[in-house]
């Protein structure tokens, strides 16, 4: 069975990454079909050839000079183009997109250049056959993807080829015009290129070598994550960890086709691997530690209020009549709170009190700002007691108050609330119990 490798934009960023690139992919002949990403920034000081485009777009189609943009673009392409000693010309491609930009053909035809271009590079270099994501990537005429005529269109063309390059980011409308997706998209190719092949294995090669358990800028060199659910990677997604574009884990896992996350850099690297479930044993009891600010909580007391059918339902009803979504609502025998963003509660506040005196009578109503939510996440917390006490004493001893906890009845995660200020020293000290006393 082959396997699906999608190379991201700093795997890409000059003749030196696409090298590395080359090597990995030839090291294993079942490493069939490539998608790549735009090129990346190649240090902190450079800029993305998507951002490139965009402005270089909005300058051409409003009239005004791009040359300094364009140079810039097709600069880098060339520069890749001869690092790696190619014969390959993009001059008729980029007099297309020139024309292309002047006619206003649209911002998504103008970011997804970046993976085309760079899809027909790597075409070039491998020796593999191009195939144009908008010949078969497909959405409708809401920009919503279609997944089936995608999946039709992926299998009919990759099965009759060996080896297949196919840009990631963008598809097409029934119009044929150019349609990407959200930021991070090529994920989204991988993964829909992985399930119409029927891949063994969807290869993620990016620049960090996996998921880690938490977030760098609050641990130094937290350690790396060796295998996670699907649910689990749900969870930390959600509360804000970021290395894969979430919708990129939809098709492979309706198929059961494991992600690995792999770094470029080391390929020698195991990475993570993405599962549907697993009989492996975690390294640590929690898998990882993920948390965001910026909630506020309203609690609403009343006594005898569990006894009163309905109470929750009533006072659910206000907030969604508001449009405000709730984030989380722990209750006790006369309490119900109920946790929300505070940027979308703040201007809402006021209508919402009444709405829930009008609607309960409470006894009284407390609202609190400035507060972070933080989720704890391991399918290993199943088979382990006392977890939610282990973190309850290293709040304590950190001097972190904790102003609630929820765990979820698949006690796959618990939900910590604790005031911003107290939120990193709360994740350090979660992280130094769970993981620094088990190395």
């Amino acid at each position: 069975m082959p396997k699906v490798v999608k190379f991201g934009g700093s795997s890409l960023a000059s003749a030196a990454q696409f090298q590395k690139a080359g090597e990995i992919i030839r090291s294993e002949k079942s490493r069939k079909y490539v998608v790549p990403s735009a090129p990346g920034k190649q240090d902190s000081k450079d800029i993305k050839i998507t951002d490139m485009l965009y402005l270089c777009y909005e300058k051409a189609s409003s009239g005004r000079d791009y040359s300094e943009e364009w140079t810039f673009i097709t600069s880098r392409y060339e520069e890749i183009i001869s690092g790696l000693s190619l014969t390959l010309s993009l001059a008729k491609e980029f007099e297309i997109i020139r024309t292309q930009f002047e006619a206003k053909a649209g911002k998504q035809y103008a970011a997804s250049r970046g993976e085309y271009l760079n899809g027909l590079i790597m075409a070039a270099y491998l020796d593999f056959e191009f195939v144009d994501a908008a010949e078969v990537i497909f959405f409708d005429r809401e920009g919503r993807l279609d997944m089936e005529m995608t999946n039709t269109m992926l299998y009919e063309r990759l099965s009759v080829l060996p080896h297949a390059v196919v840009p990631g980011f963008y598809g097409s409308d029934p119009n044929g015009r150019i349609v990407t997706f959200s930021r991070g998209g090529s994920d989204i190719t991988g993964s829909l290129v992985a399930r119409a092949v029927h891949a063994e294995l969807y290869e993620n090669w990016t620049d960090v070598s996996g998921f880690l358990v938490t977030d760098p800028r609050i641990i130094k060199d937290p350690a790396v994550i060796e295998t996670i659910t699907y649910r689990e990677l749900r969870e930390l997604s959600y509360m804000g960890a970021t290395v894969l574009h979430e919708d990129a884990i939809f098709p492979v896992r309706s198929e059961g086709i494991p992600i690995n996350i792999r770094n470029t850099n080391r390929p020698q690297d195991p990475g993570t691997l993405i599962v549907e479930d697993t009989c492996r044993h975690p390294r640590y009891t929690i898998t990882g530690i993920a948390g965001k600010k910026g909630f506020a909580s309203v609690t609403i007391d009343k006594a005898m209020m569990n006894t009163e059918v309905g109470f929750c339902r009533k006072v659910l009803q206000v907030f969604e009549e508001n449009n405000v979504p709730i984030e989380h609502m722990p209750s006790g025998i006369d309490t119900l709170t109920v946790f929300v963003h505070q940027n979308e509660f703040e201007s809402k506040e006021q209508k919402i009190l009444a709405g829930i005196h009008r609607a309960v009578s409470p006894d009284f109503i407390e609202l609190e700002s400035d507060l972070a939510l933080i989720a704890v996440v391991g399918r290993g917390m199943r088979q382990t007691r006392g977890t939610s006490g282990r973190i309850f004493a290293a709040l304590s001893h950190a001097n972190v108050n904790v102003k609630m906890i929820d765990q979820g009845s698949s006690e796959l995660n618990i939900i910590i609330g604790v005031r911003c200020h107290d939120f990193e020293n709360a994740i350090r000290s979660i992280y130094d119990i769970f993981v620094n006393t088990q190395l």
